[in-house]
């Protein structure tokens, strides 16, 4: 690379989340060079089962609950658009780092946050031994694997899913299709697995040339699962590390895709 070259220089990243963290991801990729192309392929919407969700809730607020597991930022909004106050005895355990400032932000504690794996698995895995008995609250997304409340309850908890919110596909614009199919598209995003379905269902095929990075090893193992060929993964479920995965790859490309 020429010096003075930023790594990313010219570089058309698709970056597949609008709002604030799509703003600041594109933020972080113009300081490398890149040219970001904000296109959010999924949204969110009100649970289908609102009575389940009301009544979850007032237990939560009613103090029935032990602990609350909360695993993203969506969730977040709901418990903020709810008005939820969550009482002293309950803790609050967040799935990662980046859904712990979301829940402080919002006003809310937080009691336990994994610390060398920011995911569901790594979650159930670091899981306090001391905190293995009674009731958790789980509000997730209404397509959101089984793996956490299954984990917990193999664990010895009595854990309880609840859809906070439903995750739905948002069509992207043909020039961004076209794109993609031109190989104009450098680098694609992929920040969950419900992302990497909609990446597999609205752009396939994706040109070879096309770098595919994925925000942790079970993100890549989704999007391999959905046909993806995956070049770069983050360590850590973070958006800079993300952007740093690619960052890495378009230094020092390698011609296999990385283990998950």
């Amino acid at each position: 690379m020429t010096a003075g070259v930023k790594p990313l220089a010219g570089w058309r990243v698709l970056v597949p989340r609008g709002g604030k963290w799509g703003d600041g991801v594109a933020a972080e990729l113009r300081g490398f060079g890149a040219l970001p192309v904000i296109a959010p392929m999924i949204n969110f919407a009100s649970s289908g089962d609102g009575p389940a969700l009301e009544s979850a809730l007032r237990e939560l607020q009613d103090g029935a609950f032990d602990w609350l597991v909360i695993t993203s930022a969506t969730t977040v909004d709901v418990l903020m658009s709810q008005r939820v106050v969550i009482p002293d005895t309950t803790k609050i355990a967040a799935v990662g780092e980046t859904t712990g400032a979301a829940l402080s932000l919002a006003g809310y504690r937080v009691d336990y946050v994994p610390e060398a794996d920011n995911s569901a698995r790594g979650l159930v895995k670091e899981w306090p031994r001391s905190e293995i008995s009674g009731r958790v609250l789980v509000p997730q997304s209404d397509i959101a694997e089984p793996t956490l409340v299954s984990g917990l309850a193999a664990l010895g908890l009595d854990a309880r899913f609840v859809a906070a919110y439903r995750t739905v596909g948002v069509p992207v614009a043909q020039n961004i299709r076209e794109d993609v199919a031109s190989g104009r598209i450098r680098a694609i995003l992929v920040t969950s697995g419900s992302v990497a379905r909609q990446i597999a269902g609205q752009l396939a095929p994706i040109p070879d040339e096309t770098v595919v990075a994925c925000i942790g090893p079970r993100t890549a193992y989704d999007a391999r699962a959905a046909g993806l060929n995956v070049h770069a993964i983050a360590e850590n479920r973070t958006a800079t590390s993300l952007v740093e995965a690619l960052v890495e790859y378009a230094t020092h490309p390698t011609d296999s895709a990385p283990e998950a």
